[in-house]
């Protein structure tokens, strides 16, 4: 392993099982110009650490490939975030809170780049509210979990694009759509894209989401400028 990449993965190898939440490094440059976080989903309630066998986690995997392939002529870092809980708990809001907190610990690495999140369900609706965050370009949210009335006011500026399945039966692409407009009234780029195959868990036509997700994303961040 080049010794770049051993710096990166080594000290967040597993720092999620404990007090803190945690950054799994996919793919890492040398000196990252920009990052890309993906978030899995999760329970509304459990405050009991993830799996350690995590299906939503692991669900996630070829999207982070998919996106790492789609960036391989950036230096662009792609990492997962790993939860403290399982659920987001009510007023609690803990993966929100992690979202924030691992931009927080990107930001000290690596300094202010642009980051763009990506979401599945809870992790979707965490990326969502953490994406306030300066260093927050976008978010690409992947059958998210918007319940009515959630804020989008710092969502100004930011580009939104939400992916859903409109027969998924476990979150409400209407409750999405809904998001969209409200988001898209508060200043955000927010666009809601109906996703033809898919259910909840992404299954059924899975590399169409992965290449619309890894295509979402790469427009999102900046290009190598030629020469540097």
């Amino acid at each position: 392993m080049k010794e770049w990449a051993k710096a990166w993965r080594e000290p967040w190898r597993e720092p999620w099982r404990g007090e803190q939440p945690g950054l799994v490094v996919r793919s890492a440059p040398a000196v990252p110009a920009a990052a890309v976080l993906l978030l899995h989903g999760g329970r509304s309630e459990g405050l009991g650490p993830p799996p350690l066998v995590n299906l939503p986690a692991l669900r996630m995997r070829p999207f982070a490939t998919a996106v790492a392939r789609a960036l391989a002529d950036r230096d662009v870092l792609v990492a997962e975030v790993r939860y403290r809980h399982r659920g987001w708990n009510g007023s609690r809001r803990d993966a929100a809170l992690d979202a924030a907190a691992a931009l927080v610990r990107l930001q000290k690495r690596a300094g202010q780049i642009p980051v763009v999140l990506v979401g599945h369900s809870m992790g979707g609706r965490a990326a969502l509210s953490a994406a306030g965050d300066p260093m927050v370009r976008g978010v690409v949210a992947l059958a998210p979990w918007c319940p009515p009335g959630e804020p989008v006011e710092h969502l100004a500026g930011r580009a939104i694009h939400v992916l859903h399945d409109e027969a998924d039966r476990i979150t409400s692409a209407r409750e999405s759509w809904d998001f969209v407009r409200r988001a898209r009234a508060a200043g955000a780029d927010a666009v809601g894209i109906p996703m033809p195959t898919g259910g909840h868990a992404m299954l059924r036509g899975a590399a169409a989401w992965h290449r619309r997700t890894a295509a979402l994303t790469a427009a999102l961040l900046p290009r190598a400028q030629p020469g540097a």
